[in-house]
Parts: structure tokens; C-alpha cells; sequence
């Protein structure tokens, strides 16, 4: 820490000296003669030079030699003040130079850290690979499963894991980067390429683009039910301009959904939308909510696979709450709370997530 001092007070030291030195000369060279008439000259006679060449026409030449001419009898009258030295302001430029370093030192001790021990990347990142996962933030997430993946590039899960934590961290042309990855890896895996269709949709702001329509093609090629493909190539349809055939394909879906299946009522909605959109409530964009919906499922699959994640039950409490699936969000709250009854802080948690407001 001292060294650190020493350096800055040594690199501010220096800043100043050259401040100065460089005003010193400034002040000590005599007044400088106004530029503007020399440069009009040049101009005056660049135009001519432009004629000589055929450049430019004589009616051209006219009109820019008079226009150039104004400007050189208006500079000539009025003289642009030169600049000259002060030297009154000098103490108050050498007061300003001294202060500035005292100032930024005393702004740093009051509200800096300066005794924080440093923490660098690579501290950090063995502290993330120690830690829980489900206690991770989704950019911490992220950066360990980068590393978990230079380790084993041969893995495709590891590769569909760190897609799922790019997508948590808004970071979509990272999971787009990790689900090509991936495919390269198990190129006839219809779940990889459903979620490289959701990516792309994400990067390109909800928008069914042709790589995403592409990847839900290849995703109904090798899994024919998959509901989120289905939804999307059926959207893709209506906004082609087929709206029956589109709307007769979304009734479909929902038709082979179970009735408690929370994305049954989003198809309705996004049908219900394009039937009468004056009266269908207001609602996130169908292929937002059908993602949302998506992610909610697999969490609560992941969740039944590997129950011992806190966060994790936290999160689809509060999922359940945001979409209104009131049955849903109590059910999974029960459970929550018997299993982590010695825990208050986590019973606290999914409380406040069992009333986080529903999605409007």
C-alpha cells in the first residue's frame, strides 16, 4: 500500500511539473498574429488553381473567390483578439495544481476502502469454484462453467450449462456462442437446438429471425412434440401472413397440453390476442412468455432432480408468483418450507417470494 502512494505521488508530482512547464513556454512566447487572413488567401487561391485545372466552372469560380473574398475583407476589419498571458492567474494556477492531488487523496480516505485487500480474478474465481453453485450469481455462474468448459471441451452438457447462465446473465450472444458449441458436440440433441431458437430470439429482441426458425426447424426434425418450436414456427406462420393456419396450430398445442400446464394458458392468451386484440389483456409477447414458461419448467425439473438448492426453490416460488399460478406457487412453497424448516433465512426468502406481484 505504501508503494502504492508512492507511485501516485510521484506520477501526480510529474503531471503537475509538465502542466506547468508546458504554460511556462506558452506565456513566454510573444503574441501570435491572427491565422484567419492567411488561410482565406490560401483559399483564394486554391480556387483559382481549381479553375486552372478544369475543376470547376468559371460561373463556380465567380461565386467562390467573391464568397472567400467577403470572408477575408471581414477578417481583416475585425481581427480575432490573440491570446495573451495572464499573469495574475499564474497563483491561481499553481494553487489549483497543489490542490488537486491533496483533494483526490482526501476524497479517496473518506470514501474509498483503502485498507480492502485486493481481490484479483483469479482469487475469485477459486473462491466461485469453492462455493455452492446454487449461491453463485449468474455472472459468477457463468465465468466458472467457462473454465469447467476450457477443461472439457468434449462435454456438451457443460456447454448447455453454460448457456443457461449466460441467459440468466442477459448476456445472449454468449449463450448463442455456447449452444453452437454444444451442437457441434451432439449435433442430433432436439433440446440444444430448442434453446439455440430461444438464444437467438433473445439476442435479436424477441424476433423471429431465420437462424432462430432454422433451429426450431432442426429441433421438430428430432423431436416432433417439442412445445416451444411448435409455438414459434406457428407464430412464424402468422406473421407470414397464414393466420388461420398459424391459430389452428396453437389450438392444436394446446389441445395436447395437460390442463394444469401454466404454458396451456399462455398459448390462450397469445391466441386470444390475435382473435381480438382489443380485448385480450395486455401481455408479454408470445414468444417471451413462451420462453419464460420454458424456463420455469426446466427449473422446476432441475429442481426435482437435484432438490438441494435453495436459491433454486426461492427462484420458482417467485416465478410461480410473477405468472399468478397461485396453485403452483403454494404447492411448491409447501414443499419448500418442509424442506428447509431449520432454515429461517431461507423461509424468509421464499416468503417474500411467494408475494412478489403478478405479471400485469
Amino acid at each position: 500500500m505504501i508503494l502504492f502512494w508512492v507511485a501516485a505521488g510521484v506520477l501526480s508530482a510529474a503531471a503537475a511539473g509538465l502542466i506547468l512547464s508546458r504554460a511556462a513556454q506558452a506565456a513566454s512566447q510573444p503574441e501570435a498574429s491572427d491565422p484567419t487572413p492567411i488561410l482565406y488567401r490560401r483559399q483564394l487561391a486554391e480556387i483559382d488553381e481549381l479553375a486552372e485545372r478544369g475543376l470547376m466552372g468559371e460561373a463556380e469560380r465567380k461565386s467562390a473567390h467573391a464568397e472567400a473574398g467577403r470572408r477575408l475583407l471581414a477578417a481583416t476589419d475585425a481581427p480575432a483578439a490573440a491570446w495573451t498571458a495572464d499573469p495574475k492567474a499564474r497563483t491561481g494556477v499553481l494553487v489549483a495544481v497543489a490542490l488537486a492531488p491533496a483533494a483526490a487523496l482526501v476524497i479517496y480516505l473518506t470514501l474509498g476502502s483503502p485498507g480492502l485487500p485486493d481481490k484479483p480474478f483469479a482469487a475469485r474465481m477459486r473462491g466461485w469454484v469453492a462455493s455452492n453453485p446454487a449461491e453463485l450469481a449468474p455472472q459468477e455462474l457463468a465465468a466458472v462453467l467457462k473454465k469447467l468448459t476450457a477443461e472439457r471441451p468434449n462435454d456438451p452438457e457443460g456447454f448447455r450449462y453454460l448457456a443457461l447462465a449466460e441467459g440468466a446473465s442477459q448476456n445472449a450472444p454468449e449463450a448463442v456462442r455456447a449452444l453452437r458449441r454444444a451442437l457441434k458436440l451432439a449435433p442430433d440433441r432436439a433440446d440444444l437446438w430448442e434453446m439455440l431458437g430461444e438464444a437467438l430470439m433473445a439476442e435479436a429482441d424477441d424476433k423471429l429471425t431465420d437462424d432462430a426458425k432454422a433451429a426450431f426447424q432442426e429441433t421438430l426434425k428430432r423431436q416432433p412434440t417439442a412445445v416451444v418450436a411448435r409455438f414459434q414456427l406457428a407464430r412464424a406462420r402468422i406473421e407470414g401472413g397464414d393466420k388461420a393456419g398459424g391459430l389452428a396450430e396453437w389450438r392444436a398445442l394446446a389441445a395436447q397440453l395437460p390442463a394444469d400446464d401454466p404454458r396451456r394458458a399462455a398459448i390462450g392468451q397469445a391466441i386470444a390476442a390475435h382473435e381480438d386484440p382489443a380485448a385480450a389483456p395486455a401481455a408479454p409477447a408470445e414468444g417471451q412468455m413462451a420462453m419464460i414458461h420454458g424456463m420455469v419448467e426446466r427449473l422446476a425439473g432441475r429442481l426435482k432432480a437435484n432438490p438441494d438448492d435453495p436459491a433454486g426453490w426461492v427462484q420458482l416460488v417467485k416465478a410461480y408468483a410473477v405468472l399468478g399460478d397461485v396453485a403452483h406457487r403454494e404447492a411448491t412453497l409447501k414443499d419448500a418450507r418442509a424442506r428447509y424448516a431449520s432454515r429461517p433465512d431461507i423461509l424468509s426468502q421464499l416468503d417474500a417470494a411467494a408475494k412478489a406481484e403478478p405479471m400485469k
